[in-house]
């Protein structure tokens, strides 16, 4: 029997609902934060469901040096604490250096690990031994069974509350496919699985920003559900248009409120997600 990994008070993951994760890409403003965690809080608690404030304070790879990368260490934080006090919603940023880790946990709920940086062993083990819940971002170069090496740098520090977060993997140039196999393949080797419903929909470089494929939300994540995700990670602007970052793929807070609620119900009928397949992971 799969064991359910606490990911923050009151959000559970494996435990037979399905958390959420969602908010703006990065940290623009502390008024923005405060408005998409308040329209996240309303839809927690009109559906019942876990659900956990996410956004960067420093989007470190982006395409071009004069993109807007967000406030910072010292303000991204203090955005955070205001959006946890204001809605009492746990919050999650991700880290780029393990001189970040012991500050970030001190106000978040869980870490994330980028997925560019998902094989560095010195920030992934800063991160896990915080205590903290880590996600780990799969990296677009990275075969799903390789993971579970880097689940293991983390659990390495006595820290079992890791997950990883499917993202897409490269496909030529400019170009993410999601292999549907990946939640099977993780799920044999006993890691939970989140499912980045927005960040699958980039096509990386090629100019001077990401380019994105928002048409594609809705039956990726609709099948990424059906296909085991244990839960769904989604980035949400009330103006993604005019967004400082992936413009091209986040979500308005109508549309992902729709978009989550067929995904839960799809969750509910798919039932228990797998704890175990037969065969062995694909390396």
């Amino acid at each position: 029997m799969s064991v359910p990994i606490q990911l923050a008070d009151g959000v559970e993951i494996g435990g037979g609902e399905m958390p959420l994760i969602a908010g703006p890409c990065a940290l623009e403003s502390e008024e923005l934060a405060i408005e998409v965690a308040q329209w996240l809080e309303a839809l927690r608690r009109r559906l019942g469901i876990g659900a956990i404030f996410k956004s960067s304070f420093d989007k470190a790879n982006r395409s071009s040096l004069a993109s807007y990368r967000g406030p910072g260490l010292e303000e991204g934080l203090r955005i955070l604490a205001q959006v946890r006090q204001v809605t009492s919603l746990p919050v999650v940023t991700d880290v780029h250096l393990p001189s970040q880790c012991a500050a970030v946990a001190e106000v978040c709920d869980l870490i994330q690990i980028p997925a560019f940086l998902c094989r560095q062993t010195d920030l992934v083990v800063a991160a896990a031994e915080t205590g903290r819940a880590i996600a780990i971002k799969k990296g677009q170069f990275m075969a799903p069974g390789d993971m579970v090496r880097l689940v293991d740098k983390a659990r390495s520090t006595g820290n079992e509350r890791v997950v990883v977060i499917e993202r897409g993997t490269s496909f030529g140039y400019n170009n993410l496919v999601v292999d549907m196999r990946s939640f099977a393949m993780l799920h044999e080797a006993g890691v939970k699985v989140i499912y980045d419903s927005t960040h699958s929909l980039q096509l990386p470089g090629g100019g001077e920003t990401t380019g994105g494929a928002r048409q594609y939300s809705e039956p990726l994540a609709r099948a990424a559900v059906a296909a085991g995700a244990d839960g769904i990670f989604m980035e949400v602007h009330p103006h993604p248009e005019a967004a400082l970052s992936d413009a091209t793929t986040q979500l308005p807070p109508q549309r992902a409120a729709r978009l989550v609620e067929s995904l839960l119900a799809l969750f509910r009928t798919v039932g228990d997600r797998p704890g175990s397949t037969h065969g062995e992971v694909p390396r």
